[in-house]
């Protein structure tokens, strides 16, 4: 049976090859930025079950750090912001076909995910985390026994099957905090930012495993390869709004301090 960890190579594979065949022909084609200015909108795409990042408030409509960050963004390009909410693990999928313009959703920066991608940021930074029940597994020595949660098509999915553990995948931040709280899993592995915060705001009891260690990794913009027009309005926006205060007004509403 073909491993799961070979299926995600060869989705990159395929991949990267579309992306090729994509920016190539965008000699042929009008710059991405003059597309968007022309059409006056930039559709952003992100799960829209990453709370406080990005999720779906009781109102239908989709709100967090990363929908304001996009926004704002938008605002500084002289455009409108679209959302669009789709299913992670084939996010760069839709983006190479063009479903959206930009990956607005807390997307971590990757080796393997630029070379089918170009970003813009970091925008912000986190470590990798490890998250149990009070009682529960209490050290990354007992992973090897645990059934680990993660999110379908994160780059925690991969490493956790390189490490030989026990995965269940779920479609998003809320859905792995259920199967913790009710012991469907032992361990969770996400973000650590916006794991902590999620837990916070449902008053969900957790450990951190804490013989775990990780580096910092930057969370940033995904757009298609080819449209370096892009790339420098969307930084020179993000760039500017770290500097003017507006970065961190919107850090503070969502996320409770300055992630950078």
């Amino acid at each position: 049976m073909t491993s799961r960890r070979t299926l995600l190579k060869t989705t990159l594979a395929a991949g990267l090859a579309l992306a090729t065949s994509l920016t190539t022909a965008s000699f042929a084609m009008a710059e991405e930025l003059g597309k968007i200015k022309e059409a006056g909108v930039i559709r952003i795409a992100m799960s829209g079950a990453y709370p406080p990042f990005n999720f779906v408030n009781d109102s239908n409509e989709v709100v967090g750090f990363d929908p304001a960050v996009g926004a704002e963004i938008a605002k500084r390009m002289g455009v409108e912001v679209e959302i669009v909410t789709t299913a992670w693990d084939g996010i760069i999928g839709g983006l190479l076909a063009n479903k959206y313009d930009a990956i607005v959703g807390s997307m971590s920066i990757t080796e393997e995910r630029q070379q089918v991608v170009d970003f813009v940021g970091p925008y912000y930074t986190t470590k990798r985390a490890i998250f149990a029940k009070p009682g529960g597994i209490s050290s990354a020595a007992e992973l090897s026994e645990a059934k680990v949660g993660l999110t379908l098509g994160e780059t925690h999915e991969a490493w956790a099957r390189e490490m030989g553990y026990d995965v269940r995948t779920y479609k998003g931040l809320p859905e792995l905090l259920l199967e913790l709280e009710h012991g469907r899993v032992d361990v969770i592995v996400n973000d650590s930012i916006a794991a902590i915060l999620a837990m916070k705001e449902t008053g969900q009891d957790y450990v951190m495993i804490t013989d775990f260690e990780t580096e910092e990794f930057g969370a940033g913009i995904a757009i298609r390869k080819g449209s370096p027009e892009l790339a420098a309005a969307m930084q020179g926006a993000l760039d500017a709004m770290m500097e003017d205060g507006t970065y961190l007004e919107i850090a503070n509403k969502w996320v409770g301090g300055d992630i950078r």
